[in-house]
């Protein structure tokens, strides 16, 4: 089994179910950690959270900075909460790694103060304000709570979503492609 077939694809249940906390932070969510981080670096994203990989737990893994050629600058943040989330509402295209071939016009608050648990155990607070690391925070939390990118849609715009990411998947797509050419 190859890194990218360890990401979990829509329809799959668990893109849509709530996620458990992190108990205890050990060598076990260490590895689960790292784990993500090499299959969200495969495919080229920015950003996984536990249900993509199938743990229906809190953790989510974030670089904002890194593309493929510079330094890598992880975030893993466990039992993330958004603390306050305000500012101006700003659109931003959105892809998933659980949605390949595709990428939707999200409105998400432009501010976001998120607090959560290091792999230390150290209790962290990200800000972020109209940034990728602003949408990301917002977008990878969203999955611990079984919330999609699809899900900010209207109606109309979702049953479109969902219909180009089928096309997508019976193109070929697979995670780390935001669109499909031919």
């Amino acid at each position: 089994m190859g890194l990218l077939d360890k990401i979990v694809l829509c329809p799959d249940e668990r893109l849509f179910t709530e996620c458990a906390p992190i108990e205890k932070i050990d060598d076990e969510v260490r590895a689960l950690a790292q784990d993500m981080l090499d299959v969200m670096y495969e495919a080229e994203g920015c950003g996984l959270a536990g249900p993509q990989v199938g743990e229906m737990r809190q953790i989510v893994v974030i670089d904002v900075d890194y593309s493929g050629h510079s330094k890598r600058n992880p975030y893993v943040l466990i039992n993330p909460k958004v603390i306050k989330a305000d500012g101006d509402p700003r659109d931003f295209q959105e892809g998933c790694l659980s949605f390949p071939g595709i990428s939707v016009n999200v409105t998400r608050p432009s501010h976001v103060i998120v607090q959560a648990r290091n792999l230390d155990g150290d209790l962290m607070q990200y800000e972020a304000e109209g940034n990728l690391m602003a949408v990301c925070l917002q977008h990878e939390i969203d999955h611990l709570h079984g919330v999609t990118m699809v899900d900010h849609l209207a109606p109309s715009e979702r049953t479109r979503a969902l219909r180009d990411f089928e096309d997508a998947l019976a193109a070929g797509a697979r995670p780390g492609e935001t669109e499909v050419e031919g």
